[in-house]
């Protein structure tokens, strides 16, 4: 199914960079001088011009023409050089301000993003978001670093021919500004038709970014079940989807240019056709008519750069309007306004779940936890199993505060954590995951993102502490090893060793196990059980597992069914309780 055409954009979406501008008025005031000043030297040389063809050619002696060109000729010089420096220090400016602009617009979107809760991704794919990062940034750079300027200079350029013509020849402007009224308004009606395809052609090429994105991120799985021409396929259509849209906006820009180039052709030769009868009939001189050709130039020129640069500026304004979709996406999970200051624990924290309901908001007709209540004491262990779906994974992201319940409230050492900030609160829990993430780094960097204030010794002591030592130093460069995109050099057992090593160098006071161990092998398990029973020691615990025989020796086993605690107590309890429990365990230990 075709997607829905894109609203247009206009160049009025650019505003939207001013707070990124603002802080560089000094610099933009800076290239809007020399910008001025070039535009200057441009318009004076037609009247160098004219002075040498009168004065310089029409002297009477042959000593005294010599003379007088050569100054002319000088004068002429003089205009260059002046042109040419200014021009080249408005072109450091214009693209100092570009690549900072750029920058600072690229750092807050990313900034922003990555401050999202998960409800954003739910509904924003992450190929998309590369896609503006890149693509848009750089449009918006192209113009703000040249286009911007070029289009103000020629602005400035075209209006000031003009002004040069009112003031030698006035009959010659009126004409040439009534042919300029019937291009400029059929160039900005047939716009509207580039803008919108503009905006359509950067979605069409986000759409094929975030299909490459979600692929290569799941290269194995692709390749197991032998997907590769069925993903050839998808991307190949959907950058064809890209290829047609970009070449409908690229034919209807090319309309625009030829239009633009004939009509300033036809204005300019009308103008020199007109010039040339004035000097015939006695009217002008050859000087005169030289300078009003070269100001009919200039604004002829202005106007097709003119043209060409509005073509740019509504492909940026197209991207704009798309970063600022971004920037203005708001979480509704936020620090409060006064966070409340977090109680210090002792031997771990206090976990309180206070009547909590919460739906997804994918999913707004399912609870995912129903009136859950569930408390756990500092220093405790505590096991949450059930069936897949049973809402034990909503806990954790309860807790973490990546959402909000609808109902009730999750306290953390007596505090409610809507009170407390984002950072208060995830800085006091550690994670460790089913599909622990190893970032493109070494090992010693990767333990440290745990606490990056850390020190050599103290990630190496987290390491030890992690069983992870050992293999670490087995690597080619120990410590200091590459562990490439999310850590292909290692196993999986390995992989969960440094995530814990990184959980455990961060110490907090309260751990998160997510399916730690469900995808070891048996020796890796072991390896992991030793290194999370070490982690464990002197802080709250909390637990998901399928795998029964890993949570055995909990503290105590709260069973999950739909959303609602239906049970809970030690293992042999809730065996001999024959509940859902007992029959999980029996599944499993007769397995």
């Amino acid at each position: 199914m075709a997607p829905p055409p894109a609203p247009a954009a206009s160049p009025r979406s650019l505003s939207g960079l001013l707070p990124f501008v603002r802080p560089y008025r000094g610099r933009i005031a800076l290239a809007v001088l020399f910008l001025v000043l070039a535009a200057g030297a441009t318009l004076v040389f037609p009247i160098a011009l004219r002075g040498l063809i009168d004065q310089g050619l029409a002297a009477d002696e042959q000593g005294r023409r010599v003379l007088a060109l050569r100054e002319h000729f000088l004068g002429l010089f003089a205009v260059a050089v002046a042109l040419g420096l200014f021009s080249a220090a408005r072109f450091y400016m214009v693209s100092w301000i570009g690549e900072r602009v750029t920058a600072d617009l690229r750092s807050a979107v990313y900034s922003h993003v990555i401050s999202q809760s998960p409800e954003f991704f739910e509904t924003t794919q992450t190929g998309e978001v590369l896609s503006r990062l890149t693509t848009d940034t750089t449009l918006v750079q192209t113009v703000v670093g040249s286009q911007f300027s070029l289009g103000l200079r020629n602005a400035v350029m075209g209006v000031g021919a003009l002004a040069m013509l009112v003031f030698t020849h006035p009959y010659v402007m009126s004409l040439v500004l009534a042919a300029v009224v019937g291009v400029v308004l059929p160039a900005m009606v047939f716009g509207r038709r580039v803008r919108r395809l503009s905006r359509a052609s950067q979605d069409r090429v986000a759409d094929s970014s975030a299909i490459a994105a979600e692929v290569l991120n799941a290269i194995p799985v692709v390749q197991s079940y032998t997907g590769e021409p069925r993903e050839s396929r998808r991307f190949a259509q959907a950058t064809d989807h890209a290829f047609h849209t970009g070449v409908r906006r690229t034919r209807a820009r090319a309309v625009l240019v030829a239009f633009v180039i004939i009509a300033n052709a036809a204005i300019l030769l009308w103008g020199l056709y007109r010039g040339a009868q004035a000097v015939m009939a006695g009217q002008l001189s050859a000087g005169q008519l030289g300078q009003a050709a070269l100001y009919v130039i200039i604004f002829a020129g202005a106007v097709a750069v003119l043209g060409e640069v509005y073509g740019d500026l509504l492909r940026a304004a197209g991207a704009t309007e798309r970063l600022m979709e971004l920037l203005a996406a708001r979480s509704p999970v936020a620090s409060p306004d006064k966070p409340v200051a977090a109680r210090p624990a002792v031997g771990g924290s206090c976990v309180a779940f206070r009547g909590v309901t919460f739906h997804y908001p994918s999913r707004p007709a399912t609870a995912a936890l129903q009136d859950f209540e569930l408390e756990v004491k500092p220093g405790e262990t505590v096991a949450l199993v059930g069936p897949s779906g049973a809402g034990k994974s909503t806990v954790f992201s309860l807790l973490l505060r990546f959402y909000d319940p609808a109902r009730g409230r999750v306290d953390i050492d007596g505090v409610p954590i809507r009170d407390l900030g984002l950072h208060d609160l995830r800085g006091r829990i550690g994670l460790v995951s089913q599909d622990p993430v190893v970032f493109s780094a070494s090992a010693m960097e990767n333990i440290r993102y745990g606490r990056p204030a850390a020190s050599d010794e103290e990630v190496v002591a987290a390491a030890r502490a992690a069983f992870a030592h050992d293999f670490i130093q087995a690597l080619p460069e120990g410590y200091a090893s590459f562990l490439g995109e999310r850590g292909v050099r290692l196993s999986g057992g390995q992989r969960q060793r440094i995530a814990i090593a990184r959980a455990m160098l961060k110490n907090p006071p309260l751990l998160l196990l997510d399916e730690a161990t469900s995808a070891l092998d048996a020796q890796s398990e072991r390896m992991v059980q030793a290194a999370l029973a070490s982690a464990m020691r002197d802080r709250t615990t909390l637990v998901i597992a399928h795998r029964l025989s890993t949570v055995q020796q909990a503290d105590r086993i709260v069973v999950m069914d739909h959303g609602r605690i239906v049970e809970q107590g030690r293992h042999e309890t809730l065996v001999a309780a024959g509940g859902l429990y007992a029959r999980l365990a029996a599944l499993q230990f007769l397995d």
